[in-house]
C-alpha cells in the first residue's frame, strides 16, 4: 500500500492546482491587450540574461533536455530550493541555467552580449518579459503580474500587431501553466518518495542548511527531472552531479 501524502505536500499540490486553474481561466484577450499597450522592444542590453537583474530561471523539462543535448555543463540546480528533508538534503522542481563567475552572474550562454543558442533558447527566454502569475508588489499588493522589469530595460510603446500580441499571450499562458504542472508533478512525486524512504520535510533543517551553504558547506540537492530525482552536490557557488545520477525509484 502506498503511504498517504504528508500534509505539507497536500497543501503544496492544492495551492498550485488552484493557481493553475486561475492561469488557465485568465482571458488571453486581456493579456494580449496588456502586451499591446506595453509594446516592449528589446534593445539588446542583455540585462535579462544576468542573475544580478533577473535572478534565475526555472527550466521546463523539455528545455532542460534540449539544453543538456547541446551542452550538459549548462544545467545546474537553482540557487533557491523548495524543501529539505530531516537529513539536510534539498529538493527542487527543475533545473536552471548555470551562471558564469562574476558579480553579474551572466548566463552560461551569454557571450559578448549575445546568446550563443538563441535559436534553441528556453521558452522563458522566448516569452520574456511577459509573465502571468500572482505575487505581491513592492507595497505588498497581491495581484496578477504581466511584465517583468518594467521600465528597467528595453524600450516601450512600440506597435505590436494584434495577431502577434495574441500569439505572445497564448505562449505566456502555456508557459506559466507548464511551470505549474511541473511543480505539481514534483510535489506529487515527492509526496510518494518521502514516505517510501522514511523522509519528512523539515523547515528548520532547510534554514540550517541554507546558512551552512552560505558559510561554504557542501550540501546535497535532488533535482526533479524526467519524473525522478537527479543528485547534485553544491558548495561555494559550484555544483557537480553526484556519482549516482538517479535517486532510487519509488
Amino acid at each position: 500500500m502506498t503511504p498517504a501524502p504528508l500534509p505539507f505536500f497536500q497543501k503544496q499540490i492544492l495551492d498550485r492546482k488552484k493557481e493553475l486553474e486561475a492561469v488557465e481561466e485568465y482571458p488571453w484577450e486581456e493579456l494580449a491587450m496588456v502586451i499591446g499597450e506595453v509594446g516592449f522592444s528589446c534593445t539588446l542590453c542583455a540585462r535579462c540574461c544576468t542573475r544580478e537583474f533577473n535572478g534565475h530561471v526555472l527550466l521546463l523539462d523539455e528545455d532542460a533536455a534540449r539544453i543538456r543535448s547541446i551542452d550538459p555543463a549548462a544545467l545546474a540546480p537553482p540557487p533557491e530550493f523548495d524543501l529539505s528533508d530531516q537529513h539536510g538534503t534539498f529538493y527542487v522542481a527543475g533545473y536552471t541555467l548555470r551562471a558564469q563567475p562574476g558579480k553579474r552572474g551572466d548566463c552560461h550562454f551569454l557571450m559578448d552580449g549575445r546568446c550563443r543558442i538563441y535559436q534553441e533558447r528556453p521558452m522563458i527566454c522566448r516569452i520574456y518579459p511577459y509573465m502571468l502569475h500572482r505575487e505581491p508588489d513592492e507595497e505588498g499588493v497581491f495581484d496578477w503580474r504581466h511584465v517583468s522589469g518594467l521600465d528597467q530595460h528595453g524600450e516601450y510603446h512600440f506597435p505590436i500587431l494584434p495577431d502577434v500580441a495574441r500569439e505572445i499571450a497564448c505562449d505566456v499562458k502555456a508557459f506559466e501553466a507548464a511551470v505549474l504542472r511541473q511543480e505539481i508533478a514534483f510535489f506529487e512525486y515527492a509526496a510518494r518518495y518521502f514516505p517510501a524512504h522514511g523522509l519528512r520535510p523539515v523547515r528548520k533543517r532547510f534554514d540550517d542548511g541554507m546558512r551552512a551553504l552560505r558559510a561554504g558547506a557542501a550540501v546535497r540537492v535532488e533535482v526533479f527531472f524526467g519524473g525522478a530525482f537527479e543528485s547534485w552536490v553544491v558548495q561555494g557557488g559550484e555544483c557537480t552531479p553526484s556519482a549516482t545520477k538517479k535517486s532510487a525509484g519509488i
